[in-house]
């Protein structure tokens, strides 16, 4: 377990999300890693904190973290991205460092946890109504959306019916409909969630 960095009291939030994030970039420990990467993204939670965090360039930290072999890493990095992305200027940042790829491969995760943070993060950087990147709505994500609407997860099911609804044009749907048995080309499916074989 991580060791709280040492504070002086009077350096403040900066301060502590600056010793963090030494921290996470100094350890060799991947458990000491996991919790500072939960801390910061429980800290990316609040509104507050998002110029600390812009500063200190944690969004890019999280969006490097998006490519480790730990999923633990992946879960904490991507749950932070889906709390910072509301903010417009957050979400920028996100779009511009080419964070979509990333976000996107995380759908194919094991760990729904992961899943269900890519989707809302998605659904963050593509608000119904507006021009957003085509590859969000690219037919492998619809696809993708399509598969997780059958799946027996709950939360899942319904935040990709939303997905669906609220972000994909009925032709995108119908498209992705008529493709084979569903397949989401270039997005492999998370191993717990593929179709049984015969």
């Amino acid at each position: 377990m991580a060791q709280k960095p040492k504070l002086d009291p009077h350096v403040g939030r900066l301060g502590y999300l600056q010793a963090l994030v030494t921290e996470f970039q100094e350890t060799q420990s991947q458990d000491a890693k996991e919790q500072v990467l939960a801390n910061l993204a429980n800290f990316a939670y609040d509104p507050s904190n998002y110029e600390y965090l812009r500063q200190l360039q944690v969004l890019d930290l999280f969006l490097d973290s998006l490519s480790e072999e730990n999923e633990t890493l992946v879960e904490f990095a991507i749950g932070g991205l889906c709390n910072l992305c509301p903010d417009r200027a957050n979400k920028e940042h996100i779009l511009q460092a080419g964070g979509v790829p990333l976000i996107i491969n995380c759908l194919s995760s094991p760990n729904e946890e992961t899943v269900l943070s890519a989707i809302t993060t998605l659904m963050h950087l593509s608000p119904p109504g507006r021009s957003f990147p085509p590859e969000l709505t690219a037919a492998p994500v619809v696809q993708c959306m399509l598969r997780f609407s059958l799946s027996a997860s709950a939360r899942l099911r319904n935040l990709a019916q939303i997905f669906l609804e609220d972000f994909c044009s009925p032709r995108q749907v119908a498209e992705a409909r008529s493709r084979q048995a569903h397949s989401a080309l270039g997005i492999p499916l998370p191993r717990s969630m593929a179709p049984r074989q015969r």
